[in-house]
């Protein structure tokens, strides 16, 4: 059974080669459409993937271990019935570090670009305070159903979120015969987030055939100090292999500076 995804190629097109856009948790494959769009306009050789996680959208059903290495198994073994070669993969925070997995799972990769995901552990969360913050709201609304998105989302800007981030979690709201309900099995988005805490991946940035492109926003704290240096040495020492892209933005950088991750996607990806 294939992840659900979404085909994104510039009109009239015949691509040659694919990339898949990989979300972060609490996410879907659409979070990067723009983006997608973006980049098959400028480079019609390449068709999108949007990709729905393993329980996240509507990929829900997948089964096995809710873990990074299988969610990078699932966009391995859905990309590979696409007519081209999967040859790069771009993901943010948590599709980060499945990107940087899938470099062991699709040998036709080229590139691998990770938007703020520090490849290595991070134990105590350090960064991500504000997603463990948002999930923790969640679990108090399990069970819970409302009359409309729209009082979903007033309920959760009344807890103290954002109207933007209240509007995009309320893309996970589902209608049912009760009424509307969070559409995601939190316990196993929690396991999903638990391994890629737990996960040191700075191995496949430094021994992957792909090349590597780290970007980092300026004003995360995804990357410590110490990743922050491991990363430009890794930059220094790769003769090209490994990049590195500091934006101005927080760990939404996508979202923060769209204009510097499209310029990075065209330069990395040339």
């Amino acid at each position: 059974m294939q992840l659900a995804h979404e085909l994104v190629a510039a009109p009239g097109a015949t691509p040659t080669r694919a990339i898949a856009f990989l979300h972060g948790i609490l996410g879907t494959g659409a979070n990067l459409r723009a983006h997608a769009r973006r980049f098959v306009q400028a480079r019609p050789d390449w068709l999108a993937v949007l990709v729905d996680l393993r329980a996240h959208g509507d990929s829900q059903a997948r089964e096995g271990p809710d873990t990074v290495e299988q969610a990078a198994l699932d966009v391995a073994q859905s990309t590979s019935a696409l007519a081209v070669p999967l040859e790069a993969v771009v993901g943010h925070s948590f599709g980060g570090k499945v990107a940087l997995q899938l470099a062991l799972a699709a040998p036709t990769l080229g590139h691998v670009m990770t938007l703020d995901s520090a490849p290595g552990a991070r134990l105590d969360a350090h960064g991500s305070e504000s997603t463990l913050a948002v999930l923790t709201l969640l679990e108090g609304l399990r069970g819970r159903v409302w009359p409309s998105r729209e009082a979903f989302v007033r309920e959760l800007e009344a807890a103290g979120q954002s109207k933007g981030l209240s509007h995009w979690l309320a893309m996970n709201v589902k209608r049912t015969d009760a009424g509307y309900a969070f559409g995601l099995d939190l316990t196993r988005v929690h396991a999903l987030l638990d391994d890629y805490f737990a996960l040191d991946l700075w191995s496949v940035v430094e021994h992957a055939a792909a090349d590597v492109h780290l970007v980092i926003g300026e004003r995360s704290t995804v990357y410590s100090p110490e990743d922050r240096l491991r990363a430009n040495h890794l930059e220094a020492d790769s003769h090209g292999r490994v990049t590195v892209d500091v934006l101005n933005a927080g760990h939404w950088v996508h979202v923060d500076d769209p204009e510097g991750v499209a310029r990075v996607l065209l330069a990395r990806l040339a």
